[in-house]
């Protein structure tokens, strides 16, 4: 199984993941969007939105192309889950392209794109089960402030600073989980609850 954890940043799906990794009683893989540490992708949309790539990030469609072109380079680590009795956690998947990308363009329809980008064009599996973490987009803001604090190497980026971004995002996953996009949505901030729909 494919099981996306989805919410805007400071929400605790690093927290989340682990929680139901160490309580599931079977072997679960872990993997986390952007790549940062592996895949150039991810480390041009580091770059970008920490200011050292020029204006690339006032593009929505580049910025989510680079995030899309991620995950491609993690496609076939991904294939082998599909139809498999392996699970594995994703800390972010597709869902986070469409979901931020909506609410930076303040239009819906490009969520439709996200979907065609990758589910087609790119072949990225769709996910079994996508989970919105349901943390309020106030509580996720201070929890990043926080972690930068105590971390100086988690300076927040361009996308976490704003907040009126994080709540159109956090307001975007609702939507996308309401209409069931690209599967099967579960919205909750409790591990417990995960683990029964896995089961």
């Amino acid at each position: 199984m494919i099981i996306a954890i989805e919410g805007i940043d400071g929400a605790g799906k690093n927290t989340l993941v682990n929680a139901i990794r160490e309580s599931s009683g079977v072997p679960v893989a872990v993997l986390a969007f952007p790549r940062y540490d592996s895949s150039v992708p991810a480390q041009l949309v580091a770059e970008a939105l920490h200011g050292r790539m020029g204006d690339l990030t006032d593009s929505v469609y580049a910025m989510a192309t680079l995030f899309a072109l991620d995950r491609y380079g993690a496609r076939e680590q991904l294939m082998r889950y599909v139809d498999s009795a392996e699970i594995i956690l994703l800390d972010r998947y597709v869902a986070s392209n469409a979901a931020y990308s909506a609410a930076r363009l303040q239009d819906d329809a490009v969520m439709d794109w996200v979907h065609d980008l990758e589910f087609g064009r790119l072949g990225l599996p769709v996910p079994d089960l996508q989970v919105l973490l349901a943390t309020d987009p106030g509580t996720a803001s201070q929890r990043a402030l926080s972690r930068e604090a105590q971390d100086t190497s988690r300076e927040r980026d361009r996308y976490e600073r704003d907040t009126g971004l994080q709540k159109r995002t956090y307001d975007a996953y609702l939507r996308l989980a309401e209409r069931d996009w690209a599967g099967r949505w579960l919205v909750t901030t409790d591990p417990a609850d995960i683990l029964q729909e896995i089961r």
